[in-house]
């Protein structure tokens, strides 16, 4: 065992030490009980492991000034967060000591310990939000360096019905807010029909991944007005002066499962004060770019000419 000198006091440490180029702490394993003082309270790491749930012991992680950035907690530990006191297991901050990230659970998935068994866990936590009380089992709520909550992730299958600028929405996977507090996104649980700046369209993304509720595929500028949407149901055509109009839709593909079926991708528009900007898929380059000075925009029916599916496709084992 090994003892470090950090801004903490005395740390026992097991196994390799990472160390950022100037010698400064980056992570280390922790060997024993020892309580970090931080900015919600006194944590313990966590430094013992068990045979199902917690089946390897994770790094405490440090930023080059010796703050703390992710702390996992030896055993379940009520913290007071800027949204009120919640169990946790696992805490980041950020560099200037604010919590940045909670998780209220942090068992490690594997064949003995399923994400069916850690689910089972999870209770249902009642937070007061910028718009309302959200009730819902949650993976993680993060918050700014200012204490401003950022955004909540919902356990994989939780729904919650929220107010948004375009009314009441069905909700699945996560939301952000804005740093005012006003709605920045939203993941739409099932399809929506949404007034944007070109027209009514469906939106709803079947391939949205619930990482973290930070970035979702509706999303709102501190006004209110729709900048971002995804869609499998709708399509643009955009007329320009002297142009040829031009529509943008969904793309059809083969199926990821490989069964020879068709599936659509997400076409994903987004509104900037000078631009639509189009692309298909959350993280696909956009196939058009077009001026919004002198466009119309009119959104209609997306019909493909091949039967496919508009659901989330789960593959056959």
């Amino acid at each position: 065992m090994e003892t470090l000198e950090t801004r903490y006091g005395n740390l026992p440490v097991d196994g390799p030490v990472d160390r950022y180029r100037d010698g400064s702490l980056r992570a280390a394993y922790v060997d024993g009980p020892v309580a970090l003082e931080t900015s919600l309270g006194r944590l313990t790491p966590q430094h013992s492991i068990d045979d199902t749930r917690r089946m390897q012991l994770p790094q405490v992680t440090f930023f080059p000034n010796g703050q703390v950035r992710s702390l996992p907690l030896e055993t379940r530990t009520v913290v007071a967060t800027p949204v009120g006191e919640l169990p946790v297991e696992l805490v980041t901050f950020h560099e200037n000591g604010a919590v940045a990230r909670v998780f209220p659970l942090n068992g490690k998935l594997s064949g003995y310990w399923t994400e069916a068994d850690e689910a089972g866990m999870a209770e249902t936590l009642r937070l007061d939000t910028p718009i309302g009380r959200i009730a819902s089992r949650f993976v993680s709520l993060a918050f700014s360096p200012d204490g401003a909550l950022r955004s909540l992730t919902l356990w994989p299958g939780e729904e919650v019905t929220v107010k948004t600028p375009v009314g009441n929405a069905p909700v699945r996977l996560g939301l952000s807010f804005h740093p005012g507090g006003t709605l920045r996104s939203v993941e739409p649980a099932r399809p929506m029909e949404t007034p944007t700046p070109a027209g009514v369209i469906w939106a709803y993304d079947p391939d949205a991944v619930g990482i973290s509720g930070d970035e979702n595929s509706l999303a709102f500028e501190p006004s209110g007005a729709v900048s971002r949407v995804a869609t499998v149901r709708s399509q643009i055509v955009a007329r320009l002066p002297g142009e040829v109009p031009r529509e943008l839709a969904p793309a059809v593909r083969e199926s990821i499962c490989g069964d020879g079926d068709r599936e659509i991708t997400p076409l994903v528009l987004e509104f900037t004060a000078q631009n639509l900007i189009a692309r298909h898929g959350s993280i696909g380059k956009p196939f058009a770019i077009l001026p919004r000075a002198g466009a119309s925009l009119v959104a209609k029916p997306f019909i493909s000419a091949f039967a496919v599916s508009f659901a989330p496709k789960r593959c056959s084992m």
